[in-house]
């Protein structure tokens, strides 16, 4: 009886789930809304994704017929360039200033302004303004801050008494002073998910461990943290990625400079791809950065997987 039962039940199920993904209620926005963002898709991340990874096999300037194929010669002279590993070494700085230090800035700055009051909320509002500015229109006020001439920083340090430093225009200074930029740029970003992740946590949890006598760092470590676990692998995989594709706020910044010393992956693609019309070139770059994410997002995916069994 009760295999019959349960024979029953799933057939039920079964029917069920059939009749839920055949209904027609269900279908049709399906068929209405799909289709569009398919055809966005495909025609604005597939097809030039296809279009990079055939030009890195050619050398080809942008005009005429693509017909010179090179083989994997682009991609030898990518890895050769005596810039690239500049780049390369300047994405992964600032994947790990994003990491070490403006995720935890972020995190620091939610625990304090996650309770709920006007002043807080202005409070927040002002740090999260940097992220709405647009990334060239930051770079342009930055440019003016750095500037040794007539920027804020001499007159800071003609305040001080003391001469300060031409910093995009030196190559030991120009990475801090980038990084002190998009420290500032995002971590307001990273700031609010914290935020949402903490004020999802109920109330009765952190009443509970306060009338137990347990300390508020202890709250925050052994409570808050480990409840928007969620919101931080998020944050931590927007920091990585985004660092990786760094470039509206280079340009209007350094365009690379000095001596090519800031150079990330996507503004070496820029200058030495787009630029001067080694479109070849550029894909094969575009191709090495496309595999990087991948093999970043793959590997994230694995670590989290394992944690997660753990």
């Amino acid at each position: 009886m009760a295999s019959i039962t349960t024979g029953v039940a799933a057939g039920t199920g079964v029917a069920v789930r059939r009749r839920r993904y055949m209904d027609r209620k269900s279908l049709v926005p399906l068929l209405i809304f799909l289709p569009p963002s398919l055809i966005l898709f495909t025609v604005f991340v597939v097809l030039p994704m296809v279009d990079a990874g055939t030009f890195s096999f050619f050398e080809w300037n942008g005009y005429g017929p693509i017909t010179n194929f090179v083989g994997f010669e682009n991609y030898a002279d990518v890895i050769n360039h005596r810039n690239f590993g500049t780049a390369v070494r300047n994405s992964l700085i600032v994947v790990a200033v994003s990491l070490l230090i403006q995720l935890p800035l972020a995190m620091w700055c939610a625990i304090a302004l996650s309770e709920r009051s006007v002043s807080i909320n202005i409070l927040r509002t002002i740090f999260f303004l940097p992220f709405m500015l647009a990334e060239v229109a930051a770079g342009l006020i930055w440019k003016f801050v750095y500037d040794g001439n007539y920027g804020l920083l001499p007159i800071l340090g003609d305040a001080l008494g003391t001469k300060m430093p031409f910093v995009l225009a030196d190559k030991f200074w120009v990475i801090p002073a980038i990084m002190l930029v998009i420290t500032w740029k995002y971590f307001g970003f990273h700031m609010m998910i914290f935020i949402a992740g903490l004020q999802s946590i109920p109330n009765e949890v952190v009443e509970a461990a306060r009338l137990d006598g347990v300390k508020k760092w202890q709250i925050v470590r052994h409570i808050k943290i480990p409840m928007i676990r969620s919101a931080i692998v998020v944050s931590v995989f927007f920091a990585i990625t985004g660092a990786l594709q760094l470039f509206d706020i280079i340009i209007p910044l350094t365009n690379g400079g000095p001596s090519h010393s800031s150079h990330t992956i996507v503004t070496f693609l820029y200058q030495f791809g787009i630029l001067r019309m080694k479109l070849g070139f550029g894909g094969a770059v575009s191709v090495l950065l496309f595999i990087a994410c991948v093999i970043v997002a793959l590997a994230y995916r694995r670590i989290l997987f394992r944690v997660e069994q753990n």
